[in-house]
């Protein structure tokens, strides 16, 4: 589901885009209009190895933000970042790459909400 989703949304952005230059270019793209669209802010840090790698960090990532504030939710979290993977992937498929977008959660925290 998260594919198609992301197929249709960066069809909507990028039609009046020129078309991009390279890998990189995409990637660029994708960090700063496609993320700040759908999870409303840039990732915090792109990096990658020049042999086709990328690793995208976002550290206050919406969707697990908002799960993390009550421990009921918690166990749905996986489901959440498989279908933001599914939109990823979609986006860079329509954009001419295939990939394999995988998600890493380094520290999964409650947090007390007042």
């Amino acid at each position: 589901m998260g594919f198609r989703v992301g197929q249709g949304l960066i069809e909507r952005l990028t039609k009046d885009s020129p078309s991009f230059k390279d890998e990189l270019d995409i990637m660029k793209f994708v960090c700063k209009d496609f993320w700040t669209k759908v999870f409303r802010r840039q990732v915090d840090n792109l990096r990658t190895n020049h042999q086709g790698t990328y690793v995208l960090q976002d550290n206050k990532f919406a969707l697990l933000t908002q799960l993390s504030s009550g421990k009921q939710y918690l166990d749905q979290a996986p489901k959440y970042l498989a279908f933001s993977c599914g939109v990823v992937r979609g986006a860079l498929s329509n954009l001419g790459l295939d990939s394999v977008v995988t998600a890493e959660v380094a520290v999964m925290r409650h947090v007390n909400s007042k």
